[in-house]
This record gives C-alpha cells, sequence and structure tokens, in this order.
C-alpha cells in the first residue's frame, strides 16, 4: 500500500465563489475580503496526473490528495473518512419497474455522517494553519464530526446546537470532550451564538462554507462516484440539501475531473437535484420564485435535522449547480419522510437517516411526474446513520 509523501497537494490559491478574485490559501481565511462570500481552493489540474496511481491507495478519501489542500502529512486528522459504498436498492428498483437504483451509504463514515469528509479536512488545515481550537454551530452531525476530529488532534472543540437536538448528538460530543452551548433556535440562531462566543477570534469557526476547506473534503465524494463506477456518472443525483456544501462539492469535482481528463468527452454530468424537508425549504423558495433569496427566510425544524437550515450561505451556489446541471429542488413532508424510512428499511435492510429517506421520496415524487425516467440510474446519497434520530422518530415505525 502506497504511503503519504509530503507536499503532494496542487492547491495553487483560494477564489471568490462569486468575483473570482484570488487569495492566499497559506493563511487562515473565512469569507472573502471583496465580496464576503464563500472562498474555493483551486488546484493545478493541467499537469499530467494519471488515475490509476490511485490504485495502489488506501480506500479513503486521502487517496485524492493531490487534489485535497494539506500540505503536510503529518497535519492530516483522519478516522479512516471516505470510500463508503454504492449500494444497489434491487428490492425498491423492483417494486418501482426501475432499471438502476442506487444509494451512496455515507452513514459508514466515521462519526455516523457524510460530516466526518468536510471536519477531518477543516480540521487538519487549521492544525496545518496554526489553529489552537475550534468552534461550530450545528444542526446535530458536523458539531459530533468536529467534536471527534478536534479531539484526535488536540484541540479545543466547542458546539453550539440547537436544544431540541436529538440527545444522540448531543451526548456523542460530550464524549469526545467538547464543550457543548445549547440554543433555543435552528442553527442560524446557533451562529449567532457562536459569533458571540467567539468575539475574540481564538478559535476558528468552521461553520458550512465559512472557512474553504470543509467543501474539499465534502468534494471527495463526488471523486469516489466517478471511480466506483468505473469513470462513468449516473444519469441523476439526489442530494438532501440544507447548507449544500456537499451539493457544491459534488458538482466542483466533477468539474475538476473534466478538467483534469478523467472523465471521457463523452461522459454525461448528472443532474443534480436538492432535496429539501417542507417544513424548512429555502433554496426550494428561491428556486421556484416565491422570494428573492433566503435571507429572511423562516424555516421550522424538522425529523432531519440537516435540513433544518433556514438561510444558507451558499444558496448563491447552490443555484448555479443546478442551473449548470439542469437539475431541480424538491421539498418532502415529515410524514413522507417516515414513509421513505419504513420502505428503505424492510425492503432494503438500511436504517437511514431521515435526509436519507427524504431523497428517496423525491425521486418517487419526480418519477411520478416524469421529470425523472424509469430506465435512468438514480443515485440518492444518504448523509447519515438513522441510529443518532431515535428520539426524533421513536415510535413511528408502526404508525
Amino acid at each position: 500500500m502506497e504511503t503519504l509523501t509530503e507536499s503532494t497537494s496542487r492547491m495553487v490559491h483560494l477564489s471568490c465563489s462569486n468575483c473570482g478574485s484570488t487569495h492566499s490559501a497559506h493563511t487562515k481565511q473565512t469569507f472573502s475580503p471583496c465580496c464576503q462570500l464563500p472562498l474555493a481552493a483551486q488546484y493545478d489540474l493541467q499537469t499530467p496526473f494519471p488515475k490509476e496511481v490511485l490504485a495502489k491507495r488506501a480506500a479513503t478519501m486521502w487517496r485524492y490528495r493531490e487534489l485535497l489542500p494539506v500540505q503536510h502529512e503529518e497535519n492530516i486528522v483522519s478516522l479512516g473518512e471516505g470510500f463508503t459504498p454504492i449500494l444497489a436498492l434491487q428490492n425498491l428498483a423492483r417494486k418501482y419497474n426501475l432499471s438502476n437504483l442506487l444509494l451512496k451509504d455515507e452513514g459508514q463514515n466515521p462519526t455516523g455522517s457524510f460530516k466526518a469528509r468536510g471536519l477531518s479536512m477543516a480540521i487538519s488545515m487549521a492544525k496545518e494553519l496554526g489553529a489552537e481550537g475550534c468552534i461550530v454551530p450545528t444542526a446535530g452531525n458536523a458539531g459530533v464530526a468536529m467534536a471527534a476530529y478536534c479531539a484526535k488532534a488536540g484541540m479545543k472543540a466547542v458546539v453550539v446546537m440547537p436544544r431540541h437536538t436529538p440527545e444522540a448528538f448531543r451526548e456523542e460530543c460530550y464524549w469526545y470532550g467538547a464543550e457543548v452551548v445549547l440554543v433555543d433556535g435552528l442553527i442560524n440562531d446557533c451562529a449567532a451564538k457562536a459569533k458571540e462566543l467567539n468575539a475574540a477570534g481564538n478559535l476558528l469557526d468552521v461553520s458550512t462554507l465559512k472557512e474553504p476547506y470543509r467543501l474539499e473534503g465534502k468534494k471527495t465524494m463526488g471523486y469516489e462516484l466517478a471511480e466506483q463506477l468505473n469513470w462513468q456518472l449516473p444519469d441523476v443525483i439526489l442530494y438532501p440539501a440544507g447548507g449544500g456544501t456537499g451539493l457544491i462539492g459534488i458538482w466542483k469535482a466533477f468539474k475538476e475531473l473534466q478538467e483534469l481528463g478523467w472523465l471521457e468527452e463523452d461522459v454525461k454530468l448528472p443532474r443534480m437535484v436538492a432535496v429539501q424537508a417542507a417544513n424548512c425549504q429555502p433554496l426550494v423558495a428561491t428556486y421556484l420564485g416565491h422570494q428573492a433569496n433566503a435571507q429572511q427566510y423562516v424555516g421550522k425544524p424538522t425529523i432531519a435535522n440537516g435540513l433544518a437550515v433556514p438561510r444558507p450561505i451558499g444558496e448563491q451556489m447552490m443555484l448555479q449547480v443546478l442551473r449548470e446541471s439542469g437539475g431541480t429542488a424538491v421539498s418532502i413532508t415529515e410524514e413522507d419522510m417516515l414513509h421513505g424510512l419504513r420502505e428503505l428499511g424492510s425492503h432494503e435492510g438500511l436504517f437511514v437517516a431521515p435526509e436519507g429517506a427524504a431523497v428517496w421520496m423525491a425521486a418517487r415524487q419526480l418519477l411520478s411526474t416524469g421529470v425523472l425516467a424509469p430506465q435512468e440510474t438514480i443515485l440518492l446519497l444518504n448523509t447519515g446513520s438513522g441510529q443518532k434520530y431515535m428520539s426524533n422518530i421513536a415510535g413511528q415505525a408502526k404508525a
């Protein structure tokens, strides 16, 4: 098995997601100083780099290290995240006469969710850039992941989460040694509290898209999809979009793979579908023209905690992905999420997060309206394990 070597990253700078101006990748960065919007890492993708080198590498997200920002091996903070399986949902495919229904199960990551990718990367970069500790407002899974990776790195962790967050998330943060602050409200209220707590700036705020590197961890889902499907891509990907980092990151990965030449010219990029909760659907409301943007949107709690993000910072970036890919945005009710949990559990033996159930029910909805076709290859992204949501869904299995 090939081991890591120092300074393999091809990152050259950060760029503003709005105006494209460039900024240093070698100092701590938050929003772009030019537009006060998210920054994104840019790489040298012109120098030849054969994908065959991956064959000898460990099955973690760090196999793509040249296309990730960490410069030095000793700064990588890893618990073995990435390379989660793609499962064929043959029983549901038969039931609904679908040709090819797939699910990438991110619940098999360390700490039980896709947040392990982004927080492994963010904490690795925080270590590389000399941060002493980190703070994050969270709906649940991101706080758990940050607490775990900070523990591994020997860094202070402060997690700010809604008071109604399921107990399993809170308890796990305590076991990792994090300081947990509970707030009445949703994640935007937690963000305000985190800003107040960190007024002196002693901690690195690793909020969604407020630093550039969680995005780089999340994009590895896109690399893996391509590699695991033998450098082919599905026709459509359904993704549960709260803050939207994964949706943006997967699309960023596909664009980078095109530029590297790792995808053949005839490989068509998939349509991207953003799935939200009916209780909190700011992106859907903007996409459908019901509001100019989500800056004043007021959402309600949902059993899919990760979708309770009423004012996503990355809204414009998500909308751009939907436009470029020819995708769409839909919302799913709490009742339908519960139905999706039952179907995936009883037909496929998968106990997914409510967010994962939402994407399955979104696929059903779009199939019924003809937006998706039964003969297409449809890929669902399940973002976490259902185990952590038991207090949200207790007693509902037979309801």
